[in-house]
């Protein structure tokens, strides 16, 4: 074979793998979107609530088994991502957290937003870490709702989440 047919060769090879590395690049991101179709049938693997109840509410993770599980809250939320076990998914472990930023209503990575803490506002189960998109957003919150702390994902431990579950119930 000539050179000039050899060199189109390795040129159509390259420009293949990069289309591939681009689409899988591309399908990626699609991949870890929140669900925004939630049957009205589905319960927080926590407390049992109804979740659909409570739209404005509502979190979800994704498994590593690719199963999506919603709560009705950050509180219960969390406290199922720092023990799947405990709720049912024992060997499991969380893949992804969407939670809503308060204002925007907007699905954001719960990894990545910033949480208020003792605030006058409730959730359907009583005291609730408040997500949202930026620190800013945070902060103007807690000020004007007297919280007490403003928190990353990483920042929040299991006894400060049993402590603010402890003697809620459904509203």
């Amino acid at each position: 074979m000539s050179k000039l047919v050899l060199k189109n060769c390795l040129v159509r090879k390259s420009a293949f793998f990069a289309c591939f590395v681009f689409c899988i690049f591309m399908a990626t991101p699609l991949l870890a979107q929140p669900e925004k179709d939630i049957s009205p049938k589905e319960r927080c693997p926590v407390c049992g609530m109804f979740v659909t109840k409570f739209p404005d509410w509502i979190t979800q993770v994704r498994l590593t088994s690719g199963t999506v599980k919603y709560f009705d809250g950050v509180k219960d939320l969390l406290a199922f991502t720092l023990n799947p076990a405990s709720f049912g998914m024992p060997g499991q472990t969380v893949r992804d957290i969407w939670v809503k930023d308060y204002y925007t209503l907007a699905w954001i990575d719960g990894r990545a937003a910033w949480y208020v803490v003792g605030s006058d506002v409730y959730g359907p189960m009583g005291h609730e870490f408040i997500a949202f998109g930026s620190v800013a957003a945070a902060e103007n919150f807690r000020t004007d709702h007297k919280g007490t702390k403003v928190l990353r994902f990483d920042e929040i431990t299991e006894p400060l989440v049993q402590s603010m579950r402890q003697g809620q119930k459904m509203r």
